[in-house]
């Protein structure tokens, strides 16, 4: 039997998430998209906030417009990096759910960059207007100076997802032979598995989501009482608890942690309805109004996402028990990297091995 160490492979490198030409291509390009982007966001931050005159006694309306601009800004670039960091997390799993799942969250990415120039427009126009804001250097006022880069991002991103989505398809059947190798031949079980994934996937979208719309709500937003601010900010910790809860319960079978997350998944869906109804609401729309397109398109987007987790969570809640758990929770101190290169070498070696040889 060939010793453990002398397999390709059996020893893990910090760069083995991106071995193959695919895996490389694809966190390349979500690292190009990232500095550049980020760069632009950045340039604009600066210009913006070089070209403000902050004034005393500014009036609500006006520090809503104002804390738009950084707001926004400072969301896209915490945005190119999680998708970064999705990325390695997909191709350090092989999870090809979560691949395309960067796909799709590039394509709202790319839908949000564009409601993101006409919004700053909005607000760089009224806070000008008001002598809040000077040229960005002489002669050039700062929606001059900051629109090319503005309108350059969303076609960025275009590009990107188009690229991500052909290297998405080659991933899938790249990824196929380790998921064989993990879970088997067995159909049931590769479905099961899957719907694992995508539950997994799911909690990770979630979180940016509600993290985006909250610190939206948070800075951007008037007229809060003391009481919602602060239930508000300690949702943040609470909902990072549970959605690592959720994954961890899937993990281990758990079914009375799995119905409590499910109530809570319940909650926050009211909550995001709540929220939705109340942007529009005639007495409260004044407070919205310098973000109201904004919220709306996370608020729409998280209620999705929290609708497609309850269904998923249910049906990995009725595939406990069928044998899963085996595969995703291994017995301390067995090496899997181990397993997976003696697997390997069995499946690869030619011709078979005979049967006293491999139960050795």
């Amino acid at each position: 039997m060939a010793s453990a160490g002398s397999a390709p492979g059996s020893r893990r490198s910090k760069t083995d998430f991106i071995a193959t030409k695919w895996s490389k291509a694809f966190f390349a390009v979500v690292g190009i998209q990232m500095f550049i982007c980020v760069a632009f966001e950045a340039y604009v931050f600066g210009r913006f906030q070089s070209a403000y005159e902050g004034k005393d006694n500014v009036d609500p309306d006006h520090d809503s417009q104002y804390r738009t601009i950084p707001t926004f800004l400072t969301l896209f670039i915490f945005g190119f990096i999680y998708v970064l960091f999705l990325a390695w997390d997909a191709l350090r799993m092989k999870n090809t759910i979560q691949v395309i799942g960067l796909c799709i969250a590039n394509a709202a990415l790319f839908i949000y960059t564009i409601l993101q120039i006409d919004q700053i427009d909005d607000s760089i126009t009224k806070l000008q207007a008001d002598g809040y804001l000077r040229d960005a250097y002489p002669g050039t006022e700062v929606w001059a100076a900051t629109k090319p880069f503005l309108i350059a991002i969303p076609a960025i991103i275009g590009v990107v997802t188009i690229s991500m989505g052909y290297i998405a398809y080659q991933l899938y059947r790249e990824f196929a032979w380790d998921i064989l190798k993990q879970i088997g031949a067995d159909y049931r079980m590769k479905k099961r598995f899957l719907y694992y994934q995508i539950y997994i996937a799911l909690l990770k979208f979630d979180f940016f989501f509600f993290l985006g719309f909250t610190v939206q709500f948070l800075v951007i937003v008037s007229g809060k009482t003391d009481v919602e601010l602060g239930l508000t900010i300690a949702a943040i910790p609470v909902t990072i608890m549970i959605l690592l809860c959720a994954a961890l319960f899937t993990q281990r079978e758990n079914k009375v942690g799995m119905c409590a997350v499910i109530l809570l998944y319940f909650g926050a869906l009211a909550y995001f309805f709540f929220k939705l109804v109340r942007i529009y609401q005639p007495i409260k729309r004044a407070h919205y109004f310098a973000v109201r397109r904004s919220l709306t398109a996370f608020a729409v987007l998280t209620i999705i996402l929290i609708i497609l987790t309850i269904i998923n969570a249910f049906i990995c809640m009725n595939n406990f028990g069928a044998g899963l758990k085996h595969h995703l929770v291994r017995p301390k101190g067995q090496d899997p990297e181990k397993e997976d290169a003696n697997s390997y070498q069995m499946n690869e070696q030619k011709p078979p091995l005979s049967s006293r040889m491999t139960i050795d």
